[in-house]
């Protein structure tokens, strides 16, 4: 080929000498590949959710509700021994824990066939899942639901388990919200402070302190819907405990559970509310209180002695999936 036809031939000379060791066999040397800036990171959900538990090793407090929030709002913000919703210098502080939690906590006025029922719930999505007592919401016509902030919403009973006393409700159009960290309640020992948050007599975001009393209390509640209903400020609520009733009388359906004692003073309308530890996390859902058997004629005159109890959380959480499918048991 030529100049003119656009390519150089370089002219013809002898080969150098060649060096036996270069270029090496193909088979033992392999292409060199350029060598990459950075490693490629996935994108995408998985890739977010791997970047939100590499915060939440590293930053402890508020992962289980920042996990929530990323992964979607019926995600149930769960927390195990290691996590705190308050600070660590703060852990035991009851301002601290009522100003982190008492937004995850809201009353709950149910309406009755022959009356009302004032209770609370806990927030368990930002979506707006709620728990609460069955008792607080059994036999309602329309529920309202009022969170610390003021706002009121309507809401809809998803599934009831008369057997442990619990009931998940949802409310209507519900977004934001700040759910509460379900810890652990096989962790619970006597002697543990606890805090509790609810509506007593209707007064909204009410806390108490104390400390766990006595861990494995067999509690009878009655299963009928029916029983103890139609009363104004109905917290309260017929149950058995250590051979006697309170309350009124449990019926003939009844069932009894697992509960923990504490000595926080709960009064009607704290039914359905928080029992919470000393690092901000729900160990259970207030459900009886006792009052002496001259209280026990009118919920306007019972008030705490010292002697509640709440349902461990972990029978809230095993429950959780039954009472989403809408039982009602």
């Amino acid at each position: 080929m030529t100049e003119s036809q656009g390519t150089y031939e370089q002219p013809y000379s002898h080969p150098a000498p060649v060096n036996p060791e270069w270029p090496p066999p193909p088979s033992h040397q392999p292409a060199v590949q350029p060598a990459p800036h950075g490693k490629k990171r996935p994108r995408g959900p998985v890739a977010l959710l791997a970047a939100v538990a590499i915060v939440a090793a590293a930053v402890g407090g508020g992962t289980a509700y920042a996990f929530q929030e990323l992964a979607g709002k019926d995600t149930v913000a769960t927390g195990g021994s290691g996590t705190t919703v308050v600070p660590t210098a703060k852990r035991g502080d009851v301002a601290a824990i009522a100003a982190a939690v008492s937004p995850s906590v809201v009353e709950i006025n149910a309406t009755l066939a022959n009356g009302s029922s004032t209770g609370s719930g806990v927030i368990i999505t930002s979506g707006g899942e709620i728990v609460t007592n069955n008792h607080v919401v059994s036999g309602a016509d329309s529920i309202k639901v009022r969170t610390s902030d003021g706002k009121s919403y309507t809401a809809e009973v998803v599934g009831t388990d008369s057997s442990k006393d619990l009931a998940l409700i949802k409310l209507a159009g519900a977004s934001g919200l700040k759910a509460a960290a379900l810890g652990d309640s096989s962790g619970v020992q006597v002697g543990d402070s606890v805090v509790a948050i609810g509506s007593p007599e209707g007064l909204t975001g009410t806390v108490t302190s104390g400390i766990v009393s006595a861990l494995d209390r067999d509690v009878t509640v009655s299963t009928d819907e029916n029983q103890g209903q139609g009363r104004s400020g109905g917290g309260q609520w017929p149950f058995q405990f250590g051979g006697r009733e309170f309350n009124g009388d449990t019926g003939s359906s009844t069932t009894t559970y697992k509960a923990l004692q504490t000595d926080a003073s709960l009064n009607p309308g704290n039914s359905g509310g928080a029992l919470i530890d000393a690092a901000g996390r729900v160990v259970g859902i207030n459900s009886a209180m006792y009052s002496s058997s001259s209280q026990a004629s009118s919920s306007s005159d019972a008030g705490s002695i010292g002697l509640g109890f709440a349902i461990p959380v972990n029978t809230v959480k095993s429950d959780l999936a039954a009472l989403r499918a809408g039982s009602d048991s």
